[in-house]
């Protein structure tokens, strides 16, 4: 009698074990979305055109980068979604009310032409994949501005984001793309088992690069930002960290097959390219048609993606600066600063792209030189208030935390100050 209690008692504890499993699995998927959404939509035109031109210049020897690249990521991104949770406020908002507002009002002019030529080069990015099947920009740009213009101001918060997760899977293009290449993946483990280093200015640029593509300014402003508009709290604090790195390790896969598709089918074959737009073209007699097709699918996306995520987080941003309404769960007479700057993003850099003899390449340039001068301070900004128990409390950063954030700090410190003096001189 004893032993049959004994077993009763047994499959009635796994019954309910096995309901707080699915509970939480439920729960996480209900709270994840603003670690995956930020994480990929940093894979945008300017990123593909990036690991494009590491693979296609530098074959394999990149790759391993991409492993410090994701601890980094995982440890800023960390930081941001923690303050986002615990503190309720926008990064942008903390630091007026720590830091004051003068400096808060030329950090955001910066930031506000940073995030112009970012999104300047999406909306390039959009009217260059397109052009690879026929459609002209003066069709694809308009259409595309209109689109995303409408999907943020008619929509919530909610049915926003489901629209972006389901974006971020069809990032899966570059991974099939990746396999239809048919790579050798001996060589591949031995890129990664075998680091290479060359003292070389391109090679060490194009190090830097990876870096400054991966982690920008603009994204830390928008993940604290988002969490906040989601209404996450600390008690949700497990979660948000696993949808962080989550979001950290998926981008850094997508990076991954980006460069070894390039490397196995450009560098190989001694194919120069300059942009994403080249790398689609020229994978069609080496790769296969429908590789090429997959891959300019691929641009597609990541660039209608973050055209729509900049904005919103330069409006975010500004707007919390100084103190006005910004959430997308408020309508646009609710919000009108929060919505004019979007709309304001939107149009004025799909304008740009439909200029005549504009030089795009210049503007993308002179955006990536300024995010790579405000990211340290960015990131001593968030230092500073994450060790703030006035705002973070128990939830600050340990000891060890500390220590490896602060070597970060140092470490995209000179990364970043090396390529301005290698971009400037």
């Amino acid at each position: 009698m004893a032993d049959n209690h004994s077993g009763v008692s047994r499959g009635l504890w796994q019954t309910l074990s096995g309901k707080k499993h699915w509970k939480r699995l439920g729960l996480f998927f209900a709270l994840i979305g603003p670690g995956i959404i930020t994480s990929n939509v940093d894979n945008d035109a300017g990123g593909i055109t990036t690991y494009s031109l590491a693979g296609a210049e530098y074959g394999l020897a990149l790759l391993w980068t991409l492993i410090p690249i994701t601890g980094v990521l995982i440890i800023i991104q960390e930081m941001c979604a923690r303050m986002g949770v615990v503190s309720g406020k926008g990064l942008s908002d903390l630091i007026r009310e720590r830091f004051g507002v003068r400096i808060t009002f030329y950090l955001m002019i910066v930031l506000f032409l940073a995030n112009l030529g970012n999104a300047i080069s999406n909306f390039a990015g959009v009217a260059a994949s397109l052009e690879i099947f026929g459609v002209s920009r003066y069709a694809s740009v308009p259409f595309s501005a209109a689109f995303v213009w409408w999907l943020v101001v008619k929509g919530n918060y909610k049915s926003v984001e489901k629209v972006f997760l389901y974006a971020c899977v069809f990032y899966l293009s570059y991974i099939v793309s990746g396999f239809m290449g048919k790579p050798d993946w001996g060589a591949i483990g031995a890129s990664f088992l075998r680091p290479e280093i060359r003292m070389e200015a391109g090679f060490l640029t194009m190090a830097v690069g990876l870096i400054g593509t991966t982690i920008a300014p603009w994204m830390q402003f928008y993940l604290q930002s988002s969490v906040v508009d989601k209404g996450l709290k600390a008690e949700n604090y497990q979660y948000i960290r696993m949808d962080v790195i989550l979001g950290s390790v998926m981008v850094s896969v997508v990076a991954f097959f980006i460069i070894m598709l390039c490397a196995i089918t450009l560098f190989q074959n001694g194919v120069k390219i300059e942009s994403a737009k080249d790398a689609a073209q020229a994978l069609a007699p080496l790769a296969g048609e429908y590789c090429a097709w997959l891959f300019a699918f691929g641009l597609l996306n990541a660039s209608l993606f973050a055209a729509s995520i900049l904005p919103i987080s330069t409006a975010y941003t500004i707007c919390e600066a100084f103190g006005w309404e910004s959430s997308l769960n408020r309508k646009f007479l609710e919000a009108p600063q929060f919505y004019g700057l979007y709309s304001l993003m939107i149009f004025l850099s799909a304008g740009i792209i439909l200029l005549p003899d504009m030089p795009l390449i210049g503007i993308m340039f002179y955006s990536q030189v300024i995010n790579g001068a405000i990211l340290p301070v960015i990131l001593i900004f968030m230092l500073v208030l994450v060790n703030d128990r006035r705002i973070m409390g128990k939830y600050v950063n340990g000891r060890l935390m500390n220590c490896v954030s602060w070597l970060t700090v140092a470490v995209l410190s000179v990364l970043s100050l090396a390529l301005i003096v290698v971009s400037l001189f």
